[in-house]
């Protein structure tokens, strides 16, 4: 069985991508637009994500 190293991802579309275990996931953006992306780290890999979102007045 042969492992896949690469991966194609479209430069033109701004978003965060994490690779774990082989895998490329995009991590969820903020659903307003505003907000953070915090990405946990255990054991040398990321192992949970938390998304805050901001409301614009």
């Amino acid at each position: 069985m042969e492992i896949k190293t690469t991966a194609e991802i479209n430069l033109l579309k701004d978003a965060v991508y994490v690779v774990k275990d082989g895998k490329l996931r995009e991590v969820d953006k903020p659903e307003s637009g505003h907000g953070k992306q915090i990405i946990s780290w255990q054991g040398n890999k990321p192992c949970h994500a938390k998304l805050e979102t901001d409301i614009r007045f």
